[in-house]
């Protein structure tokens, strides 16, 4: 009977032992192997990682644009209402007031965007210096977490039109970019900010993590292994030469216009000026960005419309060398051919002006002296090509040269807006005065660079380039080097675009911008050792004082620099335009401006002042 016993208590003891087992088991299995249970008392939840936004550099490697964080202030309403925290210590680090607090944190809880265990924004785009004493306290304030975000910072306060701003999605783009963009993320918006989204912005990646119900974060999912690192965007090295901008941006203060400067032989972009500006700083996305933002669109100056691709202008007498060109690829000119002006170009009742000057005995005079008259004769000669009667013929001609040098079309810059100028056309003529009822004597004034004709700050100092390379151009551009960037992007901008005008007919061009500059209408840009060719443009403003422009490029024979100006009621193109435009070549070529004279010139522009005292010196 013992043994019985003994029996049937080691059989207990067996199976108490055994369920032990099987408890220790089940709760290895539950706590380590198997996660089930402990999803059932936390949820998974999927941070967005954000990638570092490409930074920007100028060709010499000067930082243009960096990230600069901002945070968003995340609250989880059911956590901080358990909490109990001191609100008043807590609005009193944020400088807000408690109905600003309330206010945060009350959301509209049926809307299925919200919930009230998931993180909600609070506050948005504050910068850290803002947040200093707060992040010292966080750990008094559960259910608050800082979520950091890169804007745009800036270094220099210059290349504001060139570089763009970014600014936050809007519902429209998000539904665009088929799942890219969520809401509060940023994108650009102007600038090369916008023209490199893609590369600029990187890839977003992603990381599991656990929380428990009230929306406490108790570790990884799954150790991370579902993690996804964010990929940070490309570097943009651009053409810009960073003090370059800064000092053209110095020549234009207290002017109306703008300044273009290329490299010709790559069509890189050296600087780009709009004038009046704005400082790049004022639209770093922060809390006062929005003010900023609507003070600039309702100054009256314009600073946010960029003259240099979206103004179009007449282009007046800098015009002329082009037309010189076309119309000796045409034989309507030839290199030695001389023409007498009497005061202007004169016909029946049509009377174009021109300033007394020497005998233009050649195409390099009519140049240097800007000879009105010389000109209106190659515009009627040119339209009249195929007869007095045929004009349309000889007009659709000249729209096909204008067009291969880039005028009348947008040229493909890489920064949005670009305006496409108007040249004048068989269709536009047809139009006005009905097919077969016009003449050249209609449009007389396009072969001064007035009338119907309008180009771009952009286009004029591509203008200049093509005789610069005698025929030819690259598409203007800012983008040098995308770093890390594997599509190829760039590639457009190492194509040439040639002309319909053979090389050798630019040489008289060239020969006569280069006596404008030694003893024409363009001396004040001559530079000592430095053989610059230029053109002088006084263009006609029916609303008040002239428009002073100039093109110009140096050296003569290897050209290295580029440069258009366009000065708003400048006055005479030698008076603001030419000075400028050598100023910055001078400045380009030797780093400094070297003679007493030309040092005095500089101070002249740099003090002039055309937007408060339009008096010219």
């Amino acid at each position: 009977m013992q043994d019985i016993y003994q029996t049937r208590l080691r059989i207990l003891q067996g199976a108490i032992i055994l369920a032990a087992l099987a408890l220790l088991f089940k709760c290895f299995q539950i706590q380590i192997v198997d996660t089930s249970y402990q999803q059932q008392q936390s949820y998974r939840q999927a941070l967005t990682l954000y990638p570092s936004r490409g930074l920007l550099y100028d060709r010499n490697d000067s930082l243009l644009i960096y990230n600069l964080p901002t945070y968003d202030i995340l609250a989880t309403y059911e956590t901080v209402r358990r909490a109990n925290i001191d609100t008043a210590l807590f609005c009193k680090l944020l400088g807000i007031d408690t109905a600003t607090f309330v206010k945060n944190m009350e959301k509209n809880w049926k809307d299925r965007r919200f919930s009230k265990r998931k993180p909600i924004t609070f506050m948005s785009r504050l910068r850290a210096d803002s947040l200093a004493i707060l992040q010292e306290h966080l750990y008094n304030f559960p259910g608050f977490e800082l979520h950091s975000r890169n804007s745009r910072g800036y270094p220099v306060t210059v290349g504001a039109h060139a570089l763009g701003y970014i600014s936050e999605v809007n519902s429209e783009q998000i539904e665009a970019s088929a799942g890219v963009y969520k809401s509060g993320d940023y994108i650009g918006i102007s600038g090369l900010e916008q023209a490199y989204e893609a590369q600029l912005r990187g890839t977003k990646g992603k990381k599991q993590v656990l929380k428990d119900k009230w929306g406490k974060i108790k570790g990884s999912y799954k150790e991370g292994s579902q993690d996804v690192p964010a990929i940070s965007g490309c570097d943009l090295i651009t053409s810009i030469d960073l003090n370059l901008q800064r000092y053209a941006e110095e020549l234009m203060q207290n002017k109306r216009g703008a300044v273009v400067v290329l490299q010709p032989s790559t069509g890189e972009i050296l600087a780009m000026v709009s004038a009046p500006n704005y400082n790049p700083q004022l639209l770093t996305v922060d809390q006062d960005r929005q003010k900023a933002y609507l003070e600039l669109v309702r100054d009256s100056s314009r600073p946010l419309f960029n003259r240099a691709l979206q103004a179009k202008y007449p282009p007046g007498s800098i015009f002329k060398p082009v037309l010189a060109a076309i119309a000796l690829q045409e034989g309507v000119l030839q290199p030695d051919r001389g023409m007498g002006c009497a005061g202007g170009f004169v016909m029946g009742s049509l009377r174009v002006g021109c300033h007394g000057h020497a005998p233009t005995h050649d195409v390099g005079a009519a140049i240097q002296y800007s000879c009105n008259n010389y000109f209106c004769q190659a515009y009627r000669e040119m339209v009249n090509l195929y007869g007095y009667d045929f004009p349309a013929k000889g007009m659709q001609l000249l729209s096909e040269h204008l067009e291969a040098f880039g005028l009348g079309r947008k040229l493909g810059i890489d920064v949005g807006g670009e305006a496409s100028g108007n040249i004048p056309t068989v269709d536009y003529f047809n139009r006005r005065y009905g097919e077969g009822r016009w003449r050249f004597s209609h449009s007389v004034s396009i072969g001064i660079g007035q009338g119907e004709l309008e180009v771009t700050p952009l286009q004029m100092a591509n203008m200049a380039a093509i005789i610069a390379n005698r025929g030819y151009y690259y598409t203007p551009h800012f983008a040098k080097e995308l770093k890390g960037d594997s599509t190829n992007a760039l590639a457009k901008f190492k194509q040439k675009h040639y002309t319909k005008v053979h090389p050798r007919h630019f040489e008289a061009v060239i020969d006569g911008m280069r006596r404008v500059i030694l003893s024409g209408t363009g001396r004040r840009a001559h530079i000592e050792d430095i053989a610059v060719c230029g053109k002088t443009g006084t263009v006609e403003n029916v609303h008040g004082k002239d428009h002073s422009t100039f093109i110009a490029f140096a050296p003569m024979e290897k050209p290295e620099i580029v440069v258009a100006v366009y000065v708003e009621n400048g006055g005479f193109g030698s008076t603001y335009g030419g000075p400028i435009a050598s100023l910055i070549i001078e400045k380009h070529l030797r780093g400094h401006i070297e003679s007493p004279q030309r040092q005095l010139l500089e101070k002249m522009m740099l003090e002039a002042d055309l937007v408060s005292s339009p008096n010219i010196p």
